[in-house]
């Protein structure tokens, strides 16, 4: 059994913004019932939801401030959860990194340089809990600084660092080196230092003992320029550290035969009941009710990234096939100020909803029979893994997660029972038409479509094979 401090900036269910919110709400708990002796440390945000007893661990002195520690359990689990309590820092209205208005709050650097320390002291068991951590598990770069702290630490735990997403490196102008404090042997080129700014993703990059990825695609796409955000070349250099490990889903959360939003739950057995979940989405969102036409949909945030410019462009032409489009999300305004012309344009044919709503979610998911997804990358994506489980086919661009996840239908997966997908390369508009068109001719196949749905329904995407895959990690270091 090994003693894990798994350190991140937010776990769902507490607080979410990302994915990296759903792998810290659920890794932990997967590890944990691999009989692994797991705590999770996260800041105290004004908005975290705990529920059930919280209560006061202890105190510790750092860099001449008293911090609190809290300790809760993560709801359904075992897994302890330390809160590292500083309300001058994290007692603030709006998300963890950015205020209401979405500007970065301009003290981060601070925040979580400090949230770091907490963690290396933890990890050493400077808080006398008698716990010292044998594998300190770092994600992103809040948490960055870690690995490089407990560098210079006689008798350290192991190190891992995930990189959730490559475009966030957490960087900060060179004065914060001497305003944190930091230790000067950590500033120099093969250190913090990246361009002569202070990066925090370094610290993980050049200290941590393995580095990993949310996807096999993905480890290999950080190490050329196009991914790298000009770390590549260390990514390269560190390629023997570096492994990509898919992420799981929560199979009991997304989970057709017992999901409680959808309309009427179904499984591979009785697939026919998908069609009452389709039926009460078009009449949810005013669309004709039809249930010859396929409904295809996206939910995404309106960024570049997620490849939403692509189907903007596609979208007109998409209106002339016999399909319904349904959309949900929010992002980009200029992305929304342009869906929301569209969908005016064609109330019979388009329905979007802007924002965030899981409930809806679950229905769009259950009702559509396409699930879009063209993105530029995709570290691991989980759209397309809660998609196939309903048997709402995926086209995804091959890139990061979803080149891993979906396997595309080309006549040798079809005969094998393979495909679960249509997949397609280049990122354009053409191309992604292409692929819309190839799955309408699909779809217009019963026979084939439903044998896709049930191959796609099977595929195990269970947090349980990550987390031994973790676990590995972790005794070979």
């Amino acid at each position: 059994m090994k003693k894990i401090l798994f350190v991140t900036s937010e776990a769902h269910p507490l607080i979410k913004t990302g994915g990296l919110a759903d792998v810290s709400g659920s890794l932990p708990k997967a590890l944990s019932e691999l009989s692994q002796d797991i705590r999770l440390i996260m800041p105290n945000y004004r908005s975290v939801k705990t529920n059930g007893h919280v209560r006061f661990l202890c105190s510790l002195r750092i860099d001449n401030r008293d911090v609190n520690i809290l300790e809760t359990r993560m709801p359904d689990s075992q897994v302890i959860v330390w809160l590292v309590d500083y309300p001058e820092f994290f007692n603030y209205p709006g998300n963890p990194y950015t205020d209401e208005l979405g500007n970065a709050w301009a003290n981060n650097a601070e925040r979580f340089a400090l949230f770091c320390r907490v963690a290396v002291a933890c990890a050493m068991d400077r808080i006398n809990q008698g716990w010292k951590a044998d594998i300190v598990h770092c994600n992103d770069w809040q948490s960055g600084l870690v690995p490089a702290l407990l560098s210079l630490e006689a008798d350290r735990p192991a190190t891992v660092f995930t990189i959730h997403n490559m475009a966030y490196q957490g960087l900060f102008p060179p004065s914060h080196i001497m305003s944190l404090n930091l230790p000067g042997q950590l500033w120099h080129q093969d250190g913090l230092e990246f361009n002569n700014m202070l990066s925090f993703i370094k610290g993980g990059l050049v200290y941590a003992d393995r580095i990993t990825t949310v996807s096999p695609t993905y480890a290999l796409e950080i190490q050329t320029p196009a991914f790298g955000y000009g770390l590549e070349g260390l990514l390269a250099y560190r390629r023997e550290a570096l492994v990509g490990i898919i992420n799981g889903i929560d199979m009991d959360q997304w989970n057709p035969e017992t999901d409680a939003y959808i309309a009427k739950r179904y499984g591979v057995a009785s697939l026919t009941d998908k069609q009452a979940n389709k039926e009460a989405l078009q009449q949810q969102l005013t669309l004709p009710v039809n249930a010859e036409l396929p409904v295809v949909a996206l939910i995404s945030r309106l960024v570049e990234q997620k490849g939403i410019d692509m189907v903007l462009d596609c979208l007109p032409e998409m209106m002339t096939m016999p399909m319904q489009f349904v959309l949900l999300g929010a992002g980009d305004k200029d992305y929304e100020q342009r869906l929301q012309n569209l969908a005016r344009l064609y109330p019979d044919k388009m329905a979007l909803t802007l924002g965030y709503d899981e409930a809806l979610a679950h229905t769009i998911t259950a009702a559509a029979d396409i699930f879009l997804m063209p993105s530029r990358f995709e570290p691991c994506g989980l759209n397309q893994m809660y998609s196939q489980r309903y048997g709402t086919i995926p086209i995804v661009r091959k890139t990061g997660g979803l080149a891993d996840t979906v396997i595309d239908a080309t006549p040798q997966t079809i005969a094998d029972n393979t495909a679960t997908g249509i997949v397609f390369t280049e990122a354009s508009s053409g191309a992604l038409i292409e692929a819309i068109k190839r799955s309408m001719l699909l779809y217009s196949n019963r026979k084939i479509w439903n044998k896709m749905q049930i191959d796609a329904m099977q595929k195990d995407f269970s947090w349980q094979r990550s987390a031994e895959q973790y676990l590995d990690l972790y005794e070979n270091i």
